[in-house]
C-alpha cells in the first residue's frame, strides 16, 4: 500500500510539474499551451503530490 502511495504522489507531482510548464509555454504543441489556468491547476497538482509523498513517506509502516 506504501509503494502505491508513492507512486501515485510522484505521478501527480511530475503530471503537475509538465502542467506548470504548459501553462507558462515553456513546453509547446498542446492547447494547454501558454494557456494560464493550466499554470495554476499544475501548482496545486504538484503540490498535492509533493503533499501526498510526504504524508506516505512520513507514515510508520
Amino acid at each position: 500500500m506504501r509503494l502505491a502511495g508513492i507512486v501515485v504522489s510522484v505521478l501527480l507531482a511530475l503530471l503537475g510539474g509538465l502542467w506548470i510548464l504548459q501553462g507558462s509555454n515553456i513546453v509547446g504543441g498542446s492547447v494547454m499551451s501558454g494557456q494560464s489556468q493550466w499554470l495554476w491547476i499544475g501548482i496545486l497538482v504538484l503540490i498535492a503530490g509533493l503533499a501526498g509523498l510526504w504524508w506516505t513517506l512520513r507514515r510508520r509502516p
